[in-house]
């Protein structure tokens, strides 16, 4: 392009191009690039002229070029497919008619912020410094599926998918509602951090297989799905090298981050998920650190964190739904630190139905902290859900284990039934003894030994040998031989059920 071509806007750009310095048309700092449509030819620059400038520039010794724009018309496509553009090019509170095309370039930094685009055409695109989208209003897609940015990506503030204001004339049209996601990330590798703090997407936002070498940092972000089977953030197997940090999160629709390993924390603390009548939470087969949900909304929608590998997992339960999916889920620590009586009606919300694992999984939560009546609480209550799935004839030896010993994991409950029934037997064989079966040869009689005698079957006094009552007492000693019996196998089969535990 000959330099005779430019006009004087584009004069200024190509002449500053060559010592790196900045232009800015604005004619008040405030300028919004909403209202760019409108702006004139003096504040207007061709496409082509900074395609020709960003690949085949002039450049002076001793100096370092690069395009440093603000406040300008960008008419017609800036198209840099596959071209390598050695000079950093910011673009700062520009409105771009078209969609520029980066799609396989290589540049030193992109810088967008403030600007107004009808989308971002940059697949495989690769970034040696930084990719910044800061405060853009971007109603198409943005498309950095297959992108490597060797530092980092910030979108903060941004609008993506924005619609049509009626108070705004000169805003640009909004996408069609589609399900092609306003962001695309797919298998990007970011080398640094992803900071979209503030992020508003009125659509999907899609990371799916992405590799971040820091941090994620969606705080005070907005995201909408635009269709009820979409979800807000698709991030399957996102792969970060410390945090994802989501406080005060607005999601609306399916948060997925299903198969993603994030060694430190997933923080959604004061967030707000729903998506009611689907999934809201989608965390299975994760590797997380810690997940976090102090003090979120209580979440609409079912939250799905099955086969998940967690180290802490902190959800008060008045954030849990109505229906969970928690089995083959792995947790080392809850937090807050409750009793028992608080976590176990989550277990009963599954939508699996009675799943062991689930109670095992809290139990052993429970015994890592030292709290083993916790621990016990949890066992019984597993045991009383398991009864409820049986036919009812074998409900009754439940009821039975239950009513005497818990289970076995109220062992003074046998004690108590034994204390009652050796007084109501020794008072009643007190006050009526039975006849001696050989009155020569009996020992002294003990209502109270001769009790214990009918009710232990293992262990024997000589008193039930020697006697033998009547009437209704002969009933009562039966109905003690009976009851004894039922003890000694209910204690029996706690006992046992401790010992495999352990």
């Amino acid at each position: 392009m000959e330099i005779t071509d430019l006009t004087p806007a584009e004069h200024r750009v190509w002449q500053a191009f060559t010592c790196g310095e900045g232009v800015d048309f604005r004619a008040d700092p405030g300028d919004d690039a909403r209202d760019g449509a409108s702006w004139g030819p003096e504040r207007t620059v061709r496409a082509q002229v900074l395609r020709a400038l960003l690949l085949n520039g002039p450049t002076r010794e001793g100096e370092i070029a690069g395009v440093k724009l603000t406040g300008a018309r960008v008419t017609g496509v800036l198209d840099l497919r596959y071209g390598t553009v050695e000079h950093p090019v910011r673009l700062r509170s520009c409105h771009f008619d078209e969609t520029p095309e980066l799609y396989g370039a290589q540049v030193r930094a992109l810088v967008l912020s403030d600007s107004v685009l009808p989308g971002l055409t940059a697949g495989t695109l690769r970034v040696e410094l930084v990719l910044r989208i800061t405060c853009c209003r971007i109603t198409g897609p943005v498309r950095l599926a297959g992108a490597q940015i060797n530092g980092a990506f910030f979108a903060n503030g941004a609008e993506l998918g924005i619609r049509r204001d009626p108070d705004e004339p000169n805003a640009p049209d909004p996408v069609p509602e589609a399900t092609e996601p306003v962001l695309q990330l797919n298998h990007a590798v970011i080398g640094t951090d992803v900071w979209a703090v503030g992020l508003v997407a009125h659509g999907q936002v899609r990371i799916n297989g992405a590799t971040v070498g820091g941090l994620v940092n969606l705080d005070d972000a907005e995201l909408h799905s635009r269709a009820p089977d979409e979800s807000a953030l698709h991030a399957e197997t996102l792969s970060v090298g410390t945090d994802l940090r989501a406080m005060r999160l607005r999601a609306h629709g399916t948060l997925n981050l299903s198969g993603a390993r994030i060694p430190r924390h997933v923080n959604l603390a004061h967030a707000r998920i729903s998506h009611p009548g689907g999934t809201a939470l989608r965390a299975s087969s994760c590797v997380v650190g810690e997940l976090w949900l102090r003090e979120a909304a209580p979440i609409q929608g079912t939250v799905n964190l099955r086969r998940s590998q967690l180290d802490l997992l902190h959800v008060p339960p008045e954030v849990w739904p109505g229906e969970v999916k928690l089995d083959g889920l792995v947790y080392q620590r809850l937090a807050p630190h409750l009793p028992a009586e608080a976590r176990l009606p989550l277990l009963e919300r599954d939508a699996g139905g009675y799943l062991p694992h689930g109670y095992e999984q809290l139990a052993a939560a429970y015994r890592t902290v030292g709290d083993e009546a916790a621990a016990r609480t949890v066992q019984l209550a597993k045991l009383r859900r398991h009864r409820r799935t049986l036919p009812p004839y074998a409900r009754i030896w439940g009821h039975l284990q239950d009513v005497t010993v818990g289970y076995g994991y109220r062992p003074m409950r046998a004690a108590g039934w034994l204390l009652v029934l050796l007084l109501a037997g020794a008072l009643a064989f007190a006050l009526h003894r039975p006849r001696p079966l050989k009155s020569d040869e009996a020992p002294g009689f003990n209502p109270v030994f001769y009790t214990l005698d009918l009710l232990l079957p293992i262990i024997g006094f000589g008193q039930e040998a020697a006697f033998a009552p009547g009437g209704w007492y002969q009933w009562l000693s039966y109905l003690l031989i009976a009851t004894g019996w039922v003890l000694v196998t209910t204690v029996a089969a706690g006992i046992t059920r401790s010992l495999s535990r352990q």
